[in-house]
Protein backbone atom coordinates (compact mmCIF):
# COMPACT_ATOMS: atom_id res chain seq x y z
CA UNK A 1 0.00 0.00 0.00
CA UNK A 2 2.80 2.47 1.02
CA UNK A 3 4.54 1.86 -2.32
CA UNK A 4 1.37 2.70 -4.30
CA UNK A 5 0.79 5.74 -2.54
CA UNK A 6 4.09 7.16 -3.14
CA UNK A 7 3.58 5.58 -6.72
CA UNK A 8 0.73 7.67 -7.00
CA UNK A 9 2.30 11.02 -5.58
CA UNK A 10 5.39 10.70 -7.86
CA UNK A 11 2.52 10.50 -10.65
CA UNK A 12 0.81 13.43 -9.03
CA UNK A 13 4.36 15.47 -8.82
CA UNK A 14 4.85 14.81 -12.60
CA UNK A 15 1.57 15.97 -13.98
CA UNK A 16 2.20 19.15 -13.29
CA UNK A 17 5.21 19.23 -15.83
CA UNK A 18 3.09 17.53 -17.99
CA UNK A 19 0.41 19.53 -18.40
CA UNK A 20 2.94 22.74 -17.76
CA UNK A 21 4.30 21.31 -21.41
CA UNK A 22 1.48 20.99 -23.18
CA UNK A 23 0.21 24.46 -22.33
CA UNK A 24 3.31 26.01 -23.54
CA UNK A 25 3.60 23.70 -26.53
CA UNK A 26 -0.32 25.07 -27.44
CA UNK A 27 0.90 28.61 -26.39
CA UNK A 28 4.09 28.39 -28.80
CA UNK A 29 1.67 28.03 -31.80
CA UNK A 30 0.40 31.43 -31.24
CA UNK A 31 1.49 34.46 -33.15
CA UNK A 32 4.56 35.74 -31.01
CA UNK A 33 5.52 39.60 -31.70
CA UNK A 34 8.94 38.09 -29.82
CA UNK A 35 9.90 35.82 -32.68
CA UNK A 36 7.46 36.73 -35.76
CA UNK A 37 9.90 39.57 -37.56
CA UNK A 38 7.94 43.38 -37.93
CA UNK A 39 6.20 43.22 -41.17
CA UNK A 40 5.93 39.52 -41.16
CA UNK A 41 2.58 38.09 -43.46
CA UNK A 42 2.10 36.21 -40.33
CA UNK A 43 2.00 38.67 -37.74
CA UNK A 44 -1.32 40.07 -36.81
CA UNK A 45 -2.19 43.70 -36.20
CA UNK A 46 -1.68 45.15 -32.83
CA UNK A 47 -4.61 46.82 -30.91
CA UNK A 48 -6.30 46.15 -27.73
CA UNK A 49 -9.73 45.19 -28.93
CA UNK A 50 -8.92 41.19 -28.64
CA UNK A 51 -7.06 41.47 -25.55
CA UNK A 52 -10.51 43.26 -24.28
CA UNK A 53 -12.79 40.74 -25.39
CA UNK A 54 -10.03 38.02 -23.88
CA UNK A 55 -10.39 39.43 -20.66
CA UNK A 56 -14.36 39.80 -20.69
CA UNK A 57 -14.49 36.26 -21.60
CA UNK A 58 -12.50 35.31 -18.62
CA UNK A 59 -14.52 37.45 -16.03
CA UNK A 60 -12.71 40.77 -16.77
CA UNK A 61 -9.36 40.13 -14.09
CA UNK A 62 -7.68 43.56 -14.92
CA UNK A 63 -11.00 45.51 -13.52
CA UNK A 64 -9.77 44.10 -9.82
CA UNK A 65 -6.26 45.12 -9.87
CA UNK A 66 -4.73 47.86 -8.73
CA UNK A 67 -1.94 48.50 -10.25
CA UNK A 68 1.05 50.42 -11.59
CA UNK A 69 1.92 50.17 -15.02
CA UNK A 70 5.43 51.05 -16.74
CA UNK A 71 6.58 51.51 -20.14
CA UNK A 72 9.55 52.68 -21.71
CA UNK A 73 12.42 51.85 -24.10
CA UNK A 74 15.40 50.71 -21.76
CA UNK A 75 15.29 50.28 -17.69
CA UNK A 76 11.34 49.17 -17.64
CA UNK A 77 11.88 45.91 -16.34
CA UNK A 78 14.30 47.27 -13.74
CA UNK A 79 12.17 49.97 -12.38
CA UNK A 80 9.36 47.33 -12.44
CA UNK A 81 10.98 45.03 -9.82
CA UNK A 82 12.45 47.95 -7.60
CA UNK A 83 8.79 49.25 -7.27
CA UNK A 84 7.81 45.78 -6.84
CA UNK A 85 10.40 45.05 -4.25
CA UNK A 86 9.90 48.44 -2.15
CA UNK A 87 5.71 47.69 -2.21
CA UNK A 88 6.41 43.94 -0.81
CA UNK A 89 8.79 45.09 1.73
CA UNK A 90 5.72 47.63 2.94
CA UNK A 91 3.79 44.24 3.59
CA UNK A 92 2.13 44.62 0.65
CA UNK A 93 1.39 41.43 -1.61
CA UNK A 94 2.61 42.10 -4.94
CA UNK A 95 2.14 40.87 -8.73
CA UNK A 96 4.51 41.11 -10.96
CA UNK A 97 4.50 40.92 -14.68
CA UNK A 98 7.33 41.59 -17.05
CA UNK A 99 8.99 40.37 -20.01
CA UNK A 100 10.64 39.02 -22.03
CA UNK A 101 11.90 36.12 -19.32
CA UNK A 102 15.79 34.58 -19.26
CA UNK A 103 15.51 31.11 -18.39
CA UNK A 104 11.78 30.03 -18.03
CA UNK A 105 8.20 31.38 -18.81
CA UNK A 106 7.48 31.53 -15.04
CA UNK A 107 10.07 34.48 -14.41
CA UNK A 108 7.56 36.67 -15.89
CA UNK A 109 4.39 36.31 -13.77
CA UNK A 110 5.42 36.63 -9.87
CA UNK A 111 3.68 36.81 -6.53
CA UNK A 112 5.36 37.85 -3.32
CA UNK A 113 8.90 37.85 -5.18
CA UNK A 114 8.38 33.98 -6.39
CA UNK A 115 7.42 32.86 -9.66
CA UNK A 116 4.52 31.04 -10.43
CA UNK A 117 4.17 27.23 -9.82
CA UNK A 118 3.86 25.02 -12.61
CA UNK A 119 0.54 23.80 -10.95
CA UNK A 120 -0.56 27.54 -10.33
CA UNK A 121 0.79 28.24 -13.96
CA UNK A 122 -1.55 25.20 -15.61
CA UNK A 123 -4.50 25.80 -13.67
CA UNK A 124 -4.12 29.83 -15.19
CA UNK A 125 -4.29 28.35 -18.65
CA UNK A 126 -6.92 25.96 -18.29
CA UNK A 127 -8.69 28.96 -17.14
CA UNK A 128 -7.78 31.04 -20.49
CA UNK A 129 -7.53 28.33 -23.11
CA UNK A 130 -11.19 27.65 -23.76
CA UNK A 131 -11.37 31.20 -23.71
CA UNK A 132 -8.75 31.75 -26.60
CA UNK A 133 -10.30 28.84 -28.51
CA UNK A 134 -13.63 30.42 -28.84
CA UNK A 135 -12.30 33.68 -30.18
CA UNK A 136 -9.79 32.19 -32.64
CA UNK A 137 -13.45 30.41 -33.65
CA UNK A 138 -15.21 33.70 -34.05
CA UNK A 139 -11.88 35.41 -35.65
CA UNK A 140 -11.74 32.53 -38.57
CA UNK A 141 -15.48 33.25 -39.17
CA UNK A 142 -14.34 36.78 -39.91
CA UNK A 143 -11.55 36.18 -41.36
CA UNK A 144 -8.81 37.74 -38.86
CA UNK A 145 -6.62 35.80 -36.16
CA UNK A 146 -7.18 35.70 -32.62
CA UNK A 147 -5.19 36.46 -29.36
CA UNK A 148 -1.31 36.54 -29.84
CA UNK A 149 0.67 34.75 -27.67
CA UNK A 150 1.57 37.97 -25.44
CA UNK A 151 -2.26 38.65 -25.21
CA UNK A 152 -2.70 35.21 -23.92
CA UNK A 153 0.37 35.51 -20.85
CA UNK A 154 -0.75 38.53 -20.10
CA UNK A 155 -3.87 37.32 -19.90
CA UNK A 156 -2.78 34.37 -17.62
CA UNK A 157 -0.70 36.32 -15.35
CA UNK A 158 -3.86 39.01 -14.30
CA UNK A 159 -6.38 35.63 -14.06
CA UNK A 160 -3.47 34.03 -11.44
CA UNK A 161 -2.71 37.83 -9.89
CA UNK A 162 -6.93 37.61 -9.18
CA UNK A 163 -6.63 34.10 -8.11
CA UNK A 164 -3.29 34.40 -5.76
CA UNK A 165 -5.11 37.59 -4.14
CA UNK A 166 -2.59 40.05 -5.04
CA UNK A 167 -3.15 43.94 -3.21
CA UNK A 168 -1.05 45.16 -6.13
CA UNK A 169 -0.03 44.52 -9.66
CA UNK A 170 3.31 46.36 -11.53
CA UNK A 171 3.16 45.45 -15.01
CA UNK A 172 5.66 45.87 -17.84
CA UNK A 173 4.45 46.96 -21.36
CA UNK A 174 5.91 44.20 -23.91
CA UNK A 175 6.03 46.44 -26.42
CA UNK A 176 5.45 50.22 -26.96
CA UNK A 177 2.78 51.28 -24.78
CA UNK A 178 -0.50 52.34 -26.57
CA UNK A 179 -1.59 49.40 -28.12
CA UNK A 180 0.46 47.14 -25.75
CA UNK A 181 -1.61 44.30 -24.06
CA UNK A 182 -1.10 45.52 -20.98
CA UNK A 183 -2.83 48.77 -21.62
CA UNK A 184 -6.12 47.70 -20.59
CA UNK A 185 -5.37 48.22 -16.66
CA UNK A 186 -6.80 51.52 -14.98
CA UNK A 187 -3.51 52.13 -13.14
CA UNK A 188 -3.57 54.44 -9.64
CA UNK A 189 0.25 55.11 -11.11
CA UNK A 190 1.76 55.30 -14.43
CA UNK A 191 5.68 55.69 -14.82
CA UNK A 192 7.71 55.90 -18.11
CA UNK A 193 11.22 55.32 -18.10
CA UNK A 194 14.23 56.90 -20.38
CA UNK A 195 12.87 56.69 -24.38
CA UNK A 196 15.85 55.65 -26.99
CA UNK A 197 15.35 54.68 -30.11
CA UNK A 198 14.37 50.72 -30.66
CA UNK A 199 11.69 48.99 -32.47
CA UNK A 200 11.83 51.88 -35.17
CA UNK A 201 9.81 49.54 -37.73
CA UNK A 202 6.76 48.99 -35.51
CA UNK A 203 6.72 52.12 -32.82
CA UNK A 204 8.09 54.47 -35.61
CA UNK A 205 11.61 55.97 -36.64
CA UNK A 206 12.15 59.21 -34.28
CA UNK A 207 12.24 59.86 -30.69
CA UNK A 208 8.99 62.18 -30.70
CA UNK A 209 6.75 58.87 -32.14
CA UNK A 210 8.13 56.36 -29.86
CA UNK A 211 7.71 58.72 -27.11
CA UNK A 212 4.15 59.15 -28.43
CA UNK A 213 3.59 55.80 -28.15
CA UNK A 214 5.21 55.40 -24.45
CA UNK A 215 2.95 58.29 -23.31
CA UNK A 216 -0.28 56.29 -24.57
CA UNK A 217 0.03 54.77 -20.97
CA UNK A 218 -1.02 57.66 -19.68
CA UNK A 219 -4.58 57.65 -18.23
CA UNK A 220 -6.98 60.75 -17.75
CA UNK A 221 -6.16 61.76 -13.79
CA UNK A 222 -3.88 59.51 -13.38
CA UNK A 223 -0.20 60.48 -12.16
CA UNK A 224 2.41 60.25 -14.24
CA UNK A 225 6.26 59.79 -13.43
CA UNK A 226 8.26 60.04 -16.14
CA UNK A 227 12.33 59.75 -16.94
CA UNK A 228 12.82 61.07 -20.29
CA UNK A 229 15.18 62.94 -20.53
CA UNK A 230 15.51 63.64 -24.45
CA UNK A 231 13.67 67.36 -25.14
CA UNK A 232 11.74 65.73 -28.09
CA UNK A 233 10.22 62.83 -25.56
CA UNK A 234 9.89 65.12 -23.15
CA UNK A 235 7.64 67.70 -25.27
CA UNK A 236 5.49 64.46 -25.88
CA UNK A 237 4.86 63.42 -22.80
CA UNK A 238 4.27 67.13 -21.15
CA UNK A 239 1.96 67.66 -23.79
CA UNK A 240 -0.08 63.97 -23.21
CA UNK A 241 0.12 64.54 -19.35
CA UNK A 242 -1.67 68.05 -19.81
CA UNK A 243 -4.48 66.69 -22.66
CA UNK A 244 -5.67 63.88 -20.23
CA UNK A 245 -4.83 66.21 -17.23
CA UNK A 246 -2.43 64.14 -15.40
CA UNK A 247 -0.15 65.21 -12.48
CA UNK A 248 3.33 64.58 -14.28
CA UNK A 249 6.70 64.39 -12.13
CA UNK A 250 9.57 64.21 -14.44
CA UNK A 251 12.90 63.62 -13.93
CA UNK A 252 15.36 66.57 -14.04
CA UNK A 253 12.58 69.28 -13.69
CA UNK A 254 10.40 68.04 -10.32
CA UNK A 255 13.16 65.67 -9.22
CA UNK A 256 16.55 64.52 -9.13
CA UNK A 257 18.68 61.17 -9.44
CA UNK A 258 22.72 61.39 -8.72
CA UNK A 259 24.65 57.98 -8.94
CA UNK A 260 26.87 57.98 -5.68
CA UNK A 261 29.69 55.39 -4.88
CA UNK A 262 29.01 54.06 -1.52
CA UNK A 263 32.51 53.50 0.17
CA UNK A 264 31.67 51.64 2.95
CA UNK A 265 31.36 48.80 0.64
CA UNK A 266 32.43 49.47 -2.50
CA UNK A 267 28.56 49.63 -3.69
CA UNK A 268 26.43 52.02 -5.17
CA UNK A 269 23.61 53.93 -4.28
CA UNK A 270 21.10 56.81 -5.51
CA UNK A 271 20.13 60.19 -4.19
CA UNK A 272 17.24 61.25 -4.76
CA UNK A 273 16.03 65.23 -4.20
CA UNK A 274 12.51 66.28 -4.88
CA UNK A 275 11.15 69.77 -4.11
CA UNK A 276 8.85 68.81 -1.46
CA UNK A 277 11.34 67.34 0.81
CA UNK A 278 15.64 67.05 1.43
CA UNK A 279 17.42 64.42 -0.44
CA UNK A 280 17.83 60.92 0.50
CA UNK A 281 20.39 58.20 -0.31
CA UNK A 282 19.76 54.61 -0.79
CA UNK A 283 21.65 51.41 -1.56
CA UNK A 284 21.05 50.16 -5.00
CA UNK A 285 21.18 46.57 -5.61
CA UNK A 286 21.40 46.64 -9.64
CA UNK A 287 24.68 47.78 -11.09
CA UNK A 288 25.44 50.34 -13.33
CA UNK A 289 25.25 54.58 -13.10
CA UNK A 290 21.93 53.75 -15.00
CA UNK A 291 20.49 52.41 -12.23
CA UNK A 292 20.23 55.23 -10.65
CA UNK A 293 17.39 56.76 -12.62
CA UNK A 294 15.57 53.85 -12.76
CA UNK A 295 15.42 53.44 -8.52
CA UNK A 296 14.78 57.45 -8.80
CA UNK A 297 11.44 56.04 -10.76
CA UNK A 298 10.70 54.26 -8.40
CA UNK A 299 10.79 55.90 -5.06
CA UNK A 300 9.27 58.70 -6.44
CA UNK A 301 6.64 55.87 -7.91
CA UNK A 302 6.19 54.75 -4.52
CA UNK A 303 5.74 57.87 -2.52
CA UNK A 304 2.86 58.88 -5.11
CA UNK A 305 1.29 55.35 -3.83
CA UNK A 306 1.74 56.27 -0.71
CA UNK A 307 0.08 60.04 -1.14
CA UNK A 308 -2.51 58.07 -2.41
CA UNK A 309 -2.96 56.30 0.82
CA UNK A 310 -0.88 53.23 0.09
CA UNK A 311 1.06 51.94 3.03
CA UNK A 312 4.78 52.38 1.71
CA UNK A 313 7.77 53.62 4.30
CA UNK A 314 10.93 54.91 3.64
CA UNK A 315 12.76 51.90 5.48
CA UNK A 316 10.66 49.33 2.43
CA UNK A 317 12.13 52.26 -0.07
CA UNK A 318 15.60 51.28 1.31
CA UNK A 319 15.63 48.16 1.98
CA UNK A 320 13.31 47.29 -1.56
CA UNK A 321 15.94 48.93 -3.43
CA UNK A 322 18.97 47.45 -1.98
CA UNK A 323 17.83 44.08 -2.15
CA UNK A 324 16.27 44.15 -5.70
CA UNK A 325 18.34 42.29 -8.60
CA UNK A 326 17.33 40.73 -12.10
CA UNK A 327 19.28 38.12 -14.37
CA UNK A 328 20.80 39.13 -17.06
CA UNK A 329 21.30 42.74 -15.98
CA UNK A 330 25.13 43.48 -15.62
CA UNK A 331 24.85 39.83 -13.98
CA UNK A 332 28.51 38.81 -13.00
CA UNK A 333 28.79 35.04 -14.37
CA UNK A 334 32.16 33.77 -13.61
CA UNK A 335 35.11 35.22 -12.15
CA UNK A 336 38.40 33.77 -13.49
CA UNK A 337 37.89 35.44 -16.57
CA UNK A 338 35.63 38.05 -15.10
CA UNK A 339 32.32 37.14 -17.08
CA UNK A 340 29.47 39.33 -17.37
CA UNK A 341 25.87 38.90 -19.28
CA UNK A 342 23.99 41.63 -19.65
CA UNK A 343 20.60 41.92 -22.40
CA UNK A 344 21.73 45.02 -23.66
CA UNK A 345 19.78 45.46 -27.05
CA UNK A 346 19.89 48.78 -28.11
CA UNK A 347 22.18 51.39 -28.70
CA UNK A 348 21.53 53.54 -24.95
CA UNK A 349 21.79 49.82 -23.41
CA UNK A 350 25.39 49.07 -24.74
CA UNK A 351 26.41 52.28 -23.56
CA UNK A 352 25.38 52.24 -20.18
CA UNK A 353 26.93 48.37 -20.00
CA UNK A 354 30.29 49.93 -21.38
CA UNK A 355 30.23 52.98 -19.12
CA UNK A 356 29.17 50.42 -15.99
CA UNK A 357 31.57 47.92 -17.46
CA UNK A 358 34.63 51.08 -17.29
CA UNK A 359 36.83 50.51 -14.53
CA UNK A 360 37.19 46.71 -15.19
CA UNK A 361 37.58 47.09 -19.02
CA UNK A 362 40.61 49.39 -18.17
CA UNK A 363 41.84 47.43 -15.19
CA UNK A 364 41.57 43.62 -17.10
CA UNK A 365 43.71 42.36 -20.20
CA UNK A 366 42.73 40.36 -22.76
CA UNK A 367 39.23 41.75 -23.08
CA UNK A 368 36.92 39.71 -25.47
CA UNK A 369 32.93 40.70 -26.56
CA UNK A 370 30.75 38.44 -27.51
CA UNK A 371 27.46 39.60 -29.42
CA UNK A 372 24.40 38.21 -31.16
CA UNK A 373 21.21 40.66 -31.59
CA UNK A 374 18.05 40.74 -33.47
CA UNK A 375 18.43 41.70 -37.20
CA UNK A 376 15.55 44.55 -37.01
CA UNK A 377 18.47 46.24 -34.41
CA UNK A 378 21.23 49.28 -35.26
CA UNK A 379 23.55 46.75 -34.60
CA UNK A 380 26.77 48.99 -36.30
CA UNK A 381 25.54 52.08 -33.88
CA UNK A 382 25.35 49.23 -30.85
CA UNK A 383 28.80 47.61 -31.33
CA UNK A 384 30.06 51.78 -32.03
CA UNK A 385 29.52 51.35 -28.45
CA UNK A 386 32.04 49.42 -27.84
CA UNK A 387 34.68 50.69 -29.81
CA UNK A 388 38.26 50.84 -28.65
CA UNK A 389 37.45 48.67 -25.56
CA UNK A 390 37.54 45.31 -26.94
CA UNK A 391 40.50 43.13 -27.83
CA UNK A 392 38.62 40.91 -29.35
CA UNK A 393 34.99 40.34 -30.65
CA UNK A 394 33.13 36.78 -31.47
CA UNK A 395 29.74 37.13 -32.63
CA UNK A 396 27.39 34.19 -33.32
CA UNK A 397 23.74 33.44 -33.65
CA UNK A 398 21.31 32.07 -31.07
CA UNK A 399 19.17 29.58 -32.72
CA UNK A 400 16.22 30.13 -30.56
CA UNK A 401 14.78 33.10 -32.39
CA UNK A 402 14.29 33.70 -36.36
CA UNK A 403 15.03 37.27 -35.47
CA UNK A 404 18.85 36.57 -35.07
CA UNK A 405 20.64 38.61 -37.33
CA UNK A 406 23.05 36.62 -39.48
CA UNK A 407 26.54 36.29 -38.18
CA UNK A 408 27.71 37.59 -41.85
CA UNK A 409 25.78 40.76 -41.03
CA UNK A 410 27.06 41.04 -37.37
CA UNK A 411 31.09 40.47 -39.19
CA UNK A 412 30.11 43.47 -41.30
CA UNK A 413 28.78 45.80 -38.29
CA UNK A 414 31.75 45.19 -36.48
CA UNK A 415 33.92 45.88 -39.15
CA UNK A 416 31.68 49.35 -39.52
CA UNK A 417 31.72 50.18 -36.14
CA UNK A 418 35.82 50.23 -35.76
CA UNK A 419 36.23 46.97 -34.20
CA UNK A 420 38.64 44.17 -34.18
CA UNK A 421 38.01 42.08 -36.48
CA UNK A 422 35.23 39.15 -35.81
CA UNK A 423 35.19 35.64 -35.13
CA UNK A 424 32.56 33.78 -36.19
CA UNK A 425 31.19 30.74 -33.39
CA UNK A 426 28.15 28.93 -34.70
CA UNK A 427 26.82 28.52 -31.01
CA UNK A 428 26.35 31.05 -28.03
CA UNK A 429 28.13 28.32 -25.74
CA UNK A 430 31.09 28.01 -28.51
CA UNK A 431 31.42 31.73 -28.38
CA UNK A 432 31.51 31.86 -24.79
CA UNK A 433 33.93 28.85 -24.71
CA UNK A 434 36.24 30.83 -27.32
CA UNK A 435 35.79 34.43 -25.63
CA UNK A 436 36.95 32.70 -22.08
CA UNK A 437 39.91 31.02 -23.70
CA UNK A 438 40.94 34.14 -25.52
CA UNK A 439 40.48 36.26 -21.94
CA UNK A 440 42.59 33.52 -19.88
CA UNK A 441 41.98 34.01 -16.02
CA UNK A 442 43.26 37.24 -15.97
CA UNK A 443 40.91 38.97 -18.25
CA UNK A 444 37.24 40.20 -18.85
CA UNK A 445 34.35 38.26 -21.16
CA UNK A 446 31.71 40.76 -21.91
CA UNK A 447 28.24 39.11 -23.53
CA UNK A 448 25.37 41.58 -25.02
CA UNK A 449 22.91 42.27 -27.71
CA UNK A 450 20.24 40.33 -26.78
CA UNK A 451 18.08 39.06 -23.90
CA UNK A 452 17.32 35.94 -26.56
CA UNK A 453 21.12 35.58 -26.26
CA UNK A 454 21.53 35.48 -22.31
CA UNK A 455 18.51 32.93 -22.10
CA UNK A 456 20.19 30.50 -24.73
CA UNK A 457 23.18 30.84 -22.14
CA UNK A 458 21.12 29.96 -19.72
CA UNK A 459 23.58 31.69 -17.33
CA UNK A 460 26.20 29.81 -17.25
CA UNK A 461 27.91 31.14 -19.48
Amino acid sequence: MGRRRSGEQREAARRPESDRAAAIAWLDRRINFERTPPGSAAAAPFGLARMRRLLAAVGAPHERLPVVHVAGTKGKGSTVAMIASILEDSGHRVGRYMSPHVHTLEERICVAGRPIAAVDLVAAFDAVIPAVERLDAAAARRGTRGPTWFEVVTTVALVHFVRAGVDIAVLETGLGGRLDATNVSRPLVSVITSISLDHMALLGPTIGRIAGEKAGIIKRGCPVVSGATHPAARRVIVATAARRRSRLLQLGRDFTAAHVADDADGGEAVEVHTTDREAARYRVGMSGRHQAENAALAVVAARLLAARGWRVTERAIASGLARTTLPARIEQVASRPLTVVDAAHNVASMQALVATLAPALDRLRPRVLVFAASADKQLEEMLAAAAGRFDHVIVTRYATNPRAAPVERLVAACRLAGLPPARVAATPREAVTLARSLATGRGLVCVAGSFFLAAELGGRA
